[in-house]
C-alpha cells in the first residue's frame, strides 16, 4: 500500500507515524496518554480495524495500533518473518527500540495468538492479554494441509498474487469473504478492505502470513502461560469458533472468557462501544499499575 496516495483518506491518519526497526519499517497509530495499550490486528487487516474502537480507549489509555508486516503501510523488510513466532519477535524488537512497554496487549484474531506469543516471551513479568475472536486452534483436517500449501504458492507467483488482489477487490468479493465471518459491516467500513485487498504488497504478505503460521507450540505451552488473560468471543463468529476461546481458557491458569451475542468475527468493528466497555472493565486500575514494566 502507498502511503502518500491513502494518508489523506486513511482513518487516524494524523496519528499515524512510521518507525524502521529491522527488518521492517513500521506504520503506527498512536494517541491518548496512560498506560500504554498496544493494539494487533488480524491476518490481512491493518490499523483501520481499530478506527471505531481507538478513540474510545483512548479517553483513557495510551494507545498504539500497528499494522503487521507487510500488511496495511507496514513495510515488509524480510518474506520469511511473517510467522507467529518471529512478528512476535519483531514487535518486541519495535517495542524495545520505542521504549514502549504494553501494560496491556489487546489483539484480535491471529493478533491475540501473537499477543500470547509475547506475553510469553515477556513472562514473569507479561502484560495482560486480551483477545478478540482469537484464532487458537490450527486449520482442521484436510484445510490444514492444504491452506498454508495454497498460501505458499499463491504468494510464490506474483501474477497469481496480482490476479487475486484485482479480481477479490472488484465486484462482490470482499463483500463475500467478510460476510463469511458472520459480521456485517457498513458501506464505508468495507472500502477499507477494498482497498487493502487491491494492494498486491498486502495480499502477498497477508499469504506468507497464513504460509508460515503455525500455532502447535503456543497451544502446547498454554497450561504454562501465565499472563492475565481475557477472551472475547463472539457467537455468530462464521471464522474462528467460539468454543475455540472457552478450550483456550480452560487450558490456561490465569484466564477467562465472555461471550457476546449477536456479532460475528469482526466484533470490535461491528460494535465498538460494546466491545470497549468488555475491555475498559477488564481493565482494572490496579492491575495496570503494575504492569508496564517488562521490556
Amino acid at each position: 500500500m502507498d502511503w502518500a496516495s491513502n494518508s489523506a483518506t486513511w482513518p487516524h491518519s494524523e496519528h499515524s507515524r512510521f518507525v524502521l526497526s529491522k527488518p521492517h519499517k513500521w506504520h503506527l497509530q498512536e494517541m491518548g496518554s496512560g498506560p500504554l495499550l498496544l493494539l494487533i490486528h488480524g491476518a490481512g487487516g491493518s490499523t483501520h480495524s481499530w478506527q471505531h474502537i481507538m478513540p474510545i480507549l483512548a479517553a483513557h489509555y495510551r494507545v498504539i495500533a500497528i499494522d503487521l508486516p507487510g500488511q496495511g503501510f507496514t513495510k515488509l523488510g524480510a518474506q520469511q518473518r511473517c510467522g507467529l513466532d518471529p512478528m512476535a519477535e519483531d514487535i518486541l524488537a519495535l517495542c524495545a527500540k520505542e521504549n514502549l512497554r504494553p501494560a496491556a496487549i489487546i489483539g484480535h484474531s491471529a493478533g491475540a495468538a501473537i499477543a500470547l506469543r509475547m506475553a510469553e516471551r515477556l513472562a514473569p513479568s507479561s502484560p495482560q492479554i486480551i483477545g478478540i475472536n482469537a484464532a487458537l486452534e490450527p486449520f482442521a483436517g484436510v484445510a490444514g494441509v492444504m491452506f498454508p500449501i495454497l498460501a505458499k504458492t499463491i504468494a510464490a507467483v506474483p501474477l497469481v498474487s496480482d490476479f487475486f488482489s484485482a479480481t477479490t477487490s472488484m465486484g462482490s468479493g470482499v463483500e463475500r469473504i467478510l460476510k463469511g465471518t458472520g459480521s456485517n459491516l457498513p458501506p464505508q467500513d468495507i472500502a477499507y478492505y477494498k482497498r487493502l485487498v487491491a494492494s498486491r504488497t498486502h495480499v502477498n504478505a497477508t499469504l506468507q502470513m497464513m504460509a508460515q503460521w503455525k500455532l502447535d507450540a503456543l497451544i502446547e505451552g498454554l497450561p504454562n502461560n501465565q499472563a492475565q488473560t481475557y477472551l472475547i468471543a463472539a457467537d455468530n463468529d462464521l471464522a474462528v469458533p467460539p468454543t475455540t476461546s472457552q478450550k483456550a481458557v480452560a487450558k490456561m491458569p490465569n484466564a477467562h472468557c465472555d461471550m457476546l451475542s449477536g456479532l460475528g468475527h469482526l466484533a470490535h468493528e461491528e460494535d465498538a462501544h460494546r466491545v470497549a466497555d468488555l475491555i475498559l472493565k477488564a481493565l482494572a486500575p490496579s492491575h495496570l499499575e503494575n504492569q508496564g514494566n517488562s521490556l
